[in-house]
C-alpha cells in the first residue's frame, strides 16, 4: 500500500531526528528508495534531500552527489513536485555540492567553474538573492589565490543577505577567517567579539569561530583573552559533526602557547585525522595545525614519545617530519589542480606563523608548591571512625598538590561556608574563578580539621578544573581530594564517586595505571565495608544496613564498569570487553536498563576494537535494545552506527540496511 505525502515526512522527519552517522544515512537511503518504488511523487524532493544531508554531515560527502543530481534532475524534469520548502532544501543543498567540490583535488577546476556557473543561472531563473554565489564565486577564488580575491570578498560582504546567504551564526566566521588569513586580525578581532556578545549557535558555531579567535588573540598579544576563549572553545568541539578544522586550530594554540603536554594529549586524541578526513581539504587543514604544533615543538620536545597508531612516527620530531611531507604533498595536488602555488603558499605561511607564540597560562588549579599531609584532628567533624594518618601509598601523590591560595579580593568572603557560596553563585559564569574558590575552601577546611568537607570541595574544584581543560592541576588535586575524604572516614561508596570522576579524566589523559589502582582499592574497601556490616538490630537498624548494602552494591557495578572502560583505555580490548558485558549483566539484573545499554556498547565496541565483528554484533543489538526500552533514541542511533558498520564489514550489507531501517522508526 502507498504511504501518504505526511507519512512519508512523517518518517523522514524520524531520520532527521538521528545523529549523523552511518545509521541515519542508512536510513535515509531506504526512505529514499521505497519512495523511488513506490511512491508517492510529491514525497520524493524531500527523500531526496534527507540523503543529501545525511551522507554531508555524516562524513560520507562524496556520496551525496548521485541524490543531489537526482534532485536537480527531478526539479528540471517535474517542478510541480516542488513545495516551497523543497525548492529551498535543493538551492541550499547546492551551497554544500560547490562547496564541496573545492576540497578534492581531482575534481577538475573546469568542472568546479561549470558547476558554479550552473549554480548562478538556476539561482537567477529561480529568482532567487545571490549572496550564496557570490560566497561561492569568494571561496573558488580564495582557494586558487587568485588575484581578484580581496574584490570577489567584497562583493560577497556586500551583497544583501538572503534566504540562501549563510546563516547568521557561520558568515561572521567565515569572514573573519579571511580577515586572519591575510593578516587583518584586528578588524577580524573586533567582528567576532561582537558577534559572540550574542549566542550564535549552529552545528558549527560558536565552535569554529573561537578555534580562529583564539588563535588571532595570540597575534595580537592578548594572553588573557586567548586563555577565555580558548576554554570557551573547548566546550563547543561536541557538536555531533567531525569539526576537524577547530580542532587542529586548538592543537596549534595549545603549541604555540607553551602547553606542550596539552597539545601533545589532543594531538593524540584526534590523530585519527592525520590520516583520514571528510576531505582532502579537511585534512589539509589538521595537516597544517599540525605541522605548526610540531614545528613549534620539535625544539624542546623533540624526543618526546607518542602513541600514534597508524602513523610512522614515535616521537615529536618524527613526526613533524611526516606531517610536513603528508601536507606538503596534499597541497601539491591541490595547486596542480588549481593552476597556481597558493595551497602550497598557505602551507608555507602557516609554518612562519609557528614562530609567533605567546605563553598563555591555562592552569585552574596551580600544582606548584606541595601540601601538608592530611592529619585529622582530634574530634573534628566527618572524622570519626576515620584513620589518624593518609591511607598508605597516598601521602606522596597528595603532596604533588599546591597549596595555592590567591590573593583575596575585598569583595570576597574569608571563610570556608562564604567561598562555598560564592563558587556556587559563579560556577555557570566563571567556572575558572569557582575552582579557585573551592580550593581556597578547601585549604580552609583541611586546617581546620573537617576533612571529608574539604575533599568534596577540593574535589569538586577538580572537576571544574577538568571541565577547562586543566587537566595537569586537576589529576593532583583529585588524589590530594581522595586522600582527604580517607583520612576523613568518608564511606567507600561515596568515595567511589570521587574516584570514578578522576578516572574518567585520566581516560583522557591515556595514563590509566594511576586510576586503575584508585579503582581496585576502593572496591577493595567497598568489600571490607561489607564484611564488617552488623547484622542490624531492630527494624529500622535492619533497614537502614540494607539500605547501605544496596548503596554499595551499585557503586561496586560502577566502579567495575569504569574498570572495564580504562581497561578499554590502555588497549587490553579482550578484558574490557569481557567485563564490559559481566557488568551489563549485573546492571540489568539489578534493573538498570540503561547502564546495562551503556556496558553492552562498551563490550561490542571493544570486540569491534580487537576486530571481533561477529562477537560484537550480538552485544551491540543488546545495546541497542536497552536503549529502545528507555527510550534513549540518540544514543541507540548512534550504537546504531558501530552496528551498520560492523554488518557492512562482515558483508551483511542487507543485515545493516534493516538496522538503519528499523532506527528510523
Amino acid at each position: 500500500m502507498t504511504r501518504s505525502v505526511d507519512q512519508v515526512n512523517a518518517a523522514l522527519y524520524d531520520v532527521r531526528r538521528m545523529p549523523y552517522g552511518l545509521a541515519r544515512s542508512t536510513a535515509a537511503a531506504a526512505e529514499l528508495e521505497r519512495v523511488e518504488a513506490e511512491g508517492p511523487d510529491a514525497a520524493r524532493a524531500y527523500a531526496l534531500f534527507v540523503l543529501v544531508e545525511s551522507y554531508v554531515w555524516g562524513g560520507e560527502v562524496t556520496k551525496a552527489y548521485l541524490p543531489f543530481t537526482k534532485m536537480l534532475r527531478w526539479w528540471d524534469e517535474h517542478p510541480e513536485h516542488f513545495d516551497a520548502e523543497d525548492a529551498h532544501s535543493l538551492f541550499w543543498s547546492f551551497k554544500w555540492m560547490v562547496g564541496h567540490l573545492m576540497e578534492f583535488p581531482d575534481v577538475p577546476a573546469a568542472q568546479i567553474e561549470r558547476t558554479l556557473d550552473d549554480m548562478a543561472r538556476r539561482y537567477a531563473l529561480a529568482g532567487n538573492g545571490t549572496n550564496a554565489v557570490a560566497l561561492e564565486r569568494f571561496e573558488w577564488a580564495r582557494e586558487r589565490g587568485a588575484t581578484d580575491v580581496e574584490d570577489a570578498y567584497r562583493a560577497w560582504v556586500a551583497t544583501p543577505r538572503d534566504d540562501y546567504s549563510q546563516c547568521e551564526a557561520c558568515e561572521p566566521g567565515d569572514r573573519a577567517a579571511y580577515l586572519f588569513e591575510t593578516g587583518r586580525h584586528d578588524e577580524g578581532v573586533r567582528l567576532l567579539e561582537g558577534v559572540l556578545q550574542g549566542s550564535p549557535s549552529c552545528a558549527t558555531e560558536p565552535g569554529d569561530m573561537l578555534s580562529h579567535l583564539q588563535l588571532a588573540y595570540v597575534e595580537v598579544g592578548d594572553a588573557e583573552a586567548a586563555a577565555r576563549t580558548h576554554r570557551r572553545g573547548l566546550r563547543h568541539l561536541d557538536t555531533g559533526v567531525t569539526m576537524t578544522g577547530p580542532k587542529g586550530r586548538h592543537v596549534e594554540f595549545l603549541a604555540r602557547t607553551g602547553n606542550a603536554s596539552r597539545a601533545l594529549r589532543m594531538l593524540v586524541e584526534h590523530q585519527a585525522f592525520l590520516m583520514e578526513a571528510d576531505s582532502p581539504g579537511d585534512r589539509l587543514g589538521f595537516l597544517t595545525s599540525v605541522s605548526v604544533a610540531t614545528g613549534v615543538l620539535r625544539a624542546d620536545h623533540g624526543d618526546a614519545p607518542l602513541a600514534l597508531r597508524d602513523v610512522p612516527a614515535r616521537t615529536v620530531a618524527e613526526l613533524d617530519a611526516w606531517v610536513r611531507g603528508e601536507a606538503a604533498a596534499l597541497a601539491q595536488s591541490f595547486d596542480a589542480r588549481n593552476g597556481t602555488t597558493a595551497a602550497s603558499e598557505r602551507l608555507r605561511a602557516a609554518w612562519e606563523r609557528g614562530a609567533r607564540t605567546l605563553p598563555v597560562d591555562l592552569a585552574v588549579l596551580s600544582v606548584d608548591a606541595p601540601v601538608v599531609t592530611p592529619q585529622p584532628a582530634a574530634g573534628a567533624e566527618g572524622t570519626a571512625g576515620g584513620p589518624s594518618d593518609l591511607p598508605a601509598g597516598l601521602a606522596h601523590e597528595a603532596s604533588a598538590v599546591a597549596d595555592w591560595t590567591p590573593a583575596e579580593t575585598a569583595d570576597e568572603p574569608t571563610d570556608a561556608d562564604g567561598l562555598l557560596a560564592l563558587a556556587d553563585d559563579v560556577a555557570g559564569d566563571d567556572p575558572v574563578r569557582a575552582a579557585r574558590l573551592l580550593r581556597r575552601a578547601s585549604s580552609l577546611l583541611e586546617s581546620s580539621g573537617h576533612l571529608d568537607r574539604a575533599g568534596f570541595a577540593l574535589a569538586e574544584a577538580a572537576q571544574l578544573a577538568a571541565l577547562e581543560g586543566d587537566d595537569e592541576g586537576a589529576a593532583p588535586a583529585f588524589l590530594h581530594a581522595l586522600a582527604l575524604l580517607r583520612a576523613g572516614g568518608v564511606a567507600p561508596r561515596f568515595v567511589g564517586q570521587v574516584v570514578r570522576a578522576y578516572a574518567r579524566l585520566e581516560a583522557g589523559r591515556g595514563d590509566v595505571t594511576a586510576a586503575l589502582g584508585q579503582v581496585e582499592r576502593t572496591l577493595d574497601d567497598l568489600a571490607a565495608a561489607s564484611e564488617g556490616t552488623g547484622d542490624g538490630s531492630g527494624p529500622r537498624a535492619a533497614e537502614l544496613v540494607e539500605r547501605d548494602e544496596a548503596a554499595d552494591a551499585r557503586e561496586r557495578r560502577d566502579l567495575d564498569d569504569t574498570r572495564a572502560r580504562l581497561l578499554a583505555t590502555a588497549g587490553d580490548l579482550d578484558a574490557a570487553a569481557t567485563l564490559a558485558e559481566s557488568v551489563a549483566e549485573e546492571f540489568a539484573r539489578a534493573g538498570d536498563v540503561r547502564d546495562a545499554a551503556h556496558a553492552f556498547w562498551l563490550a561490542g565496541r571493544s570486540r569491534c576494537e580487537a576486530g571481533k565483528d561477529t562477537d560484537a554484533v550480538e552485544l551491540l543489538e543488546s545495546a541497542m535494545e536497552g536503549f529502545a526500552i528507555v527510550h534513549d533514541a540518540e544514543s541507540r542511533a548512534m550504537v546504531g552506527n558501530e552496528m551498520v558498520a560492523a554488518l557492512r564489514r562482515l558483508g551483511r550489507d542487507d543485515e545493516a540496511a534493516a538496522v538503519g531501517t528499523g532506527l528510523s522508526g
